[in-house]
């Protein structure tokens, strides 16, 4: 199975043989926890949202199309955060509008943050997610187009905008 992309098992998931899940699962749950987890702040609910990506992925697996695995993936995992924050919300919050919120240690301080994680905090949800996607998780300009229903162009500029702006809020952290 390691031979295989990721696109070639999804599709055979789409097909019906849903056991090789577990090697999507396997390749990828650390990053959509890590995605979900650095846009929301909280690891219990990153953890359940992770789970239900996967589970969502079952679900609706006769909508994959062969496309690039990855960004049909997080394509769920994003919806997925906004739906939460819709749901559990009175007011409409899309992804655009959510706050970090810092995780605190045991005694409550954030001293231990570094000045990355500070000034990553920093950006707004929008330019966080683009960093969080291209730079943490690899997924190139056409893939974040497709996640983000632009195009390569557009996300580069704002990618570039984004790193500006994490670049001056880390040099004022230090």
């Amino acid at each position: 199975m390691e031979a295989l992309s990721d696109e070639m098992i999804m599709q055979k998931v789409a097909n019906g043989n849903i056991d090789l899940l577990k090697v999507l699962f396997d390749r990828h749950h650390k990053y959509v926890y890590n995605y979900l987890y650095k846009m929301s702040g909280d690891r219990m609910l990153s953890e359940d949202l992770t789970q239900d990506v996967f589970y969502k992925m079952i679900k609706y697996r006769s909508s994959y199309k062969s496309g690039s695995f990855v960004s049909w993936l997080f394509t769920i995992a994003r919806n997925n955060l906004k739906s939460h924050f819709t749901r559990n919300h009175k007011v409409h919050q899309d992804i655009q509008s959510l706050e970090y919120r810092l995780a605190e240690n045991e005694v409550g301080r954030q001293e231990d943050y570094s000045h990355l994680q500070n000034a990553l905090n920093k950006l707004n949800a929008t330019d966080r997610e683009l960093v969080i996607l291209n730079r943490f998780k690899n997924i190139q300009y056409e893939e974040l187009a497709e996640i983000l229903d632009s195009t390569p162009g557009a996300v580069k500029t704002r990618m570039s905008r984004a790193l500006k702006k994490l670049k001056q809020y880390y040099l004022e952290s230090i």
